[in-house]
This record gives C-alpha cells, sequence and structure tokens, in this order.
C-alpha cells in the first residue's frame, strides 16, 4: 500500500486504514498473473463505479466527504461522462454487460438534461457547474462528451451523441470568438445570456479581459467528435482552428498559463486542465498528421515529468517553480498523464516517458480502497484525495475522477502490453 508522506503529516493515515491494493500481482508466472491482477483491478474499479459512484439516476455522486461520509455534487456533467467512459473501456475489455447497462443508465441521465423548450437555450444542455457558481459552463459540458460518444459508438444508438451535438451546436453559434479561436465560458441558465463581461470563475477581480471569460475550450476534442458523429465538415474546421490556437497560446513550460484555472500571477496550474489541452492536440496530430501539434503535445507531457515522484504520486497543487503541496495525491492526474504518456509511446514519440508510464501504472494498481473497506462509499475506488483547511476545520474529499480515469488508463495499458490477449479477456 502506498500513502504518501504528505498524508501521514496531516494525520490521516487513520483515515486510509484499510486501503490498499486489491490484488497483488504473484506467482510463478509473473506476465500471467500481473495480466490477472490488471483485470481483476478494472473489474474492481468498474464494480466500485456502477454500484457506487452513479446514484440511482445514473449520476455521479462527485466527491465524498470522508469527514463528514457525504456525497457532494460537482460538476456531475462531466463527472458522469467520464464515468461513462470509463465503464465502457470496462465492458470492452471484460464483456460484462453490467458495465454497459451502467454506462447506459448514466446517459440516459445525461441527455436529460438537454434543454427543449427555452427560447434562448433551447438545444444547450443544463451542466450547472456548482460549489457556488450558478452558470452553465462549456467544459462541464465538453469533458465529459468523450465519453458520450463513445456511448452511441459502442451501442449503436445515436441519441446521445445527437444531443451532445446540439448542445456543441449551441456553443458553437453561441460562444464562439472566431478571431481568437476560443469559447466564452459561461452561460446565464435562465436567461440564456452568454457571459461576456465578468466571469463567475474570478468574482473579486474588477478589471476582467478577455482571456478571463473565454478559453479555448478545447476538453474532450468534442468538435471532432461531432464531425465524425454527423460528417459535418464545418466542426472539423473548429477543431483544429483550437488545435491551431492552443500551439499559438501554449506558454514556454508547455502549459496554457494565461487561463483559468491557471494562474500566471501565483505560478501554479492546474493537474489536469493541460492534460486535456495536449490530448485534444493529439487528437488533432492523429487527423491531419501535423507535426507541430504533437509536438506541443510531447512539451505539455515533458513538463509534467518534472512533477511526477518515483513512486508514480502527482498532487493536485503544483508551481512553475517546482514546489508542489503534499497533501493531495491525484490519482485523476497520475492515470491522465500516464494514458497521455502511453499514447505518445504508440505514436513513436515517447520512449522517454516509459518510466512515467510505469510509474503511473504501479501507482494505481497500488493506490486504491480495498474491496473491504469497512467505508462502502471508498470500497474499490483509486484514490483521488483532496485535502484543504477551511474556515470551518479540514475538509478531506475522496472525489470519483481516480477511478474514471483509473479505468480508462488501465484499459490502454492492458491492451498495449497485452495486445494478442486481449479477446482472452471477454
Amino acid at each position: 500500500m502506498i500513502i504518501p508522506c504528505s498524508l501521514k503529516r496531516l494525520g490521516l493515515v487513520i483515515l486510509l486504514l484499510g486501503c490498499g491494493s486489491a490484488v497483488q500481482a504473484r506467482g510463478v508466472d509473473w506476465q500471467d498473473s500481473l495480466r490477472t491482477a490488471i483485470l481483476a483491478a478494472v473489474r474492481s474499479c468498474a464494480d466500485y463505479a456502477s454500484d457506487i459512484l452513479l446514484d440511482e439516476e445514473g449520476r455521479s455522486r462527485c466527491d465524498y466527504d470522508l469527514l463528514a461520509g457525504k456525497w457532494q455534487p460537482y460538476e456531475p456533467a462531466w463527472h458522469t461522462g467520464q464515468i461513462i467512459y470509463g465503464l465502457l473501456e470496462a465492458y470492452d475489455l471484460t464483456r460484462d454487460t453490467l458495465y454497459l447497462v451502467a454506462a447506459k443508465r448514466a446517459g440516459t441521465w445525461w441527455i436529460g438534461l438537454q434543454i427543449r423548450d427555452h427560447p434562448v437555450l433551447t438545444g444547450m444542455l443544463r451542466a450547472i457547474h456548482g460549489a457556488g457558481i450558478n452558470a452553465i459552463i462549456f467544459a462541464t459540458v465538453s469533458d465529459g462528451t468523450n465519453g458520450i460518444f463513445e456511448l452511441s459508438r459502442m451501442t449503436g444508438d445515436r441519441r446521445y451523441a445527437d444531443v451532445a451535438t446540439e448542445a456543441g451546436r449551441w456553443m458553437m453559434n453561441h460562444m464562439y470568438v472566431p478571431g481568437e479561436r476560443i469559447f466564452y465560458d459561461a452561460v446565464d441558465p435562465v436567461t440564456g445570456e452568454v457571459q461576456k463581461a465578468r466571469s463567475p470563475f474570478w468574482a473579486d477581480k474588477q478589471v476582467q479581459v478577455l482571456t478571463d471569460l473565454a478559453r479555448p475550450n478545447n476538453e474532450g476534442y468534442l468538435f471532432l467528435d461531432m464531425f465524425r458523429h454527423t460528417g459535418d465538415s464545418s466542426y472539423l474546421r473548429i477543431f483544429v482552428d483550437l488545435c491551431e490556437g492552443l500551439v499559438q497560446k501554449q506558454s514556454p513550460e508547455g502549459l496554457w498559463m494565461e487561463f483559468t484555472p491557471n494562474d500566471r500571477e501565483t505560478g501554479s496550474f492546474h493537474p489536469r486542465f493541460n492534460l486535456w489541452y495536449a490530448e485534444s492536440l493529439m487528437k488533432g496530430y492523429e487527423v491531419t498528421r501535423r507535426r507541430e501539434f504533437l509536438d506541443a503535445a510531447v512539451q505539455t507531457l515533458r513538463w509534467y515529468t518534472k512533477y511526477q515522484r518515483k513512486d508514480g504520486t502527482i498532487f493536485y497543487d503544483n508551481f512553475l517553480n517546482g514546489r508542489s503541496v503534499e497533501s493531495s495525491p491525484s490519482g485523476s492526474t497520475v492515470a491522465f498523464a500516464g494514458m497521455l504518456w502511453l499514447r505518445l509511446l504508440e505514436l513513436g514519440v515517447g520512449e522517454e516517458f516509459r518510466g512515467n508510464i510505469e510509474n503511473s501504472f504501479s501507482w494505481v494498481m497500488q493506490s486504491r480502497f480495498s474491496t473491504n473497506h469497512p467505508d462502502p462509499n471508498l470500497a474499490g475506488g483509486v484514490y483521488n484525495l483532496r485535502a484543504r483547511a477551511k474556515k470551518a476545520g479540514m475538509r478531506v474529499v475522496q472525489r470519483d475522477l481516480g477511478t474514471s480515469f483509473g479505468l480508462r488508463f488501465l484499459a490502454a495499458y492492458y491492451r498495449h502490453k497485452y495486445p494478442a490477449t486481449q479477446q482472452d479477456a471477454k
């Protein structure tokens, strides 16, 4: 079992008693037992995702407050979309129909967010951010759409992708700033007005500029999926434009520091935000073969190697000067980075990342709550802990994202390592 030393300093070890790897790859035949261990880990995480992370309606429960013992919603639209993607990866690997059924239940909840009878917002998704931000946020839609499109592809049911496409079309028509190749972030859910003067993310910032209000918002490569779903080349042009803008706007570190939730003033950068953009650039390279897209993605992933510890840990709060706040091990970041390092290797430019891939794999395999954990709200999930000091006291949250991204990474790692035996897993 891996417990980051920072958690010991916080006195949280007692909360993690009973945690640990659900399985250990041991035995005479190392490769066979490792393969078995990976499949067991996938099943364990998928069981947890379908039985615990999704509520009765199919919506992600999002954040579990360890001290209060309660779930709290936080951008459930995109969290649900990522759980769907993880469950579909588990289904594709194992052919356990329970995972597909759970993914479809979640997809039905997601498309149920579509707004049908509003004079302005018809076709858009009621993807409210939450946590004090009462606005529909672009990324709250797009960060989950890759799972939604995958659900349509896997089931043959076009409804899921149709709803995602309608939402994307609404955002393209109302939120895009073509000359800047960025989208406004927020929409008033009552009036349908796009927030072009003040951003809800910067409530205390008196003077706001365009980059405070809008971002490239290429997370989830939404417009590429829209093109593949409809064949409409205008969506592909938007996607390629966004990729070109990302290359242009990338900072020397390989990040996008002018956009929230990165903060150039403090030197802090969000653990997943930049990875989302790197993933979209890889997709851009795959569809166009334009080397500048791939090179920009490599630059991002190379930067992240500076923040991965030898045991595989990547923390949530990181700074350009190399410092990390060692209180919140971010399993979703470990898994997401691992998945992208692996994809770069498969694209022929990731040899330097082999060690990072193995470190991420080892971390995800070992850094899971035991399936026998006494709290069923944790049992089987991948660590994604966020510890913060509040005025009311300490808040420690386990997030669903470690498990959803963990499933995607484990499935990708398995296919890479055992391509000839994938059918045997089904």
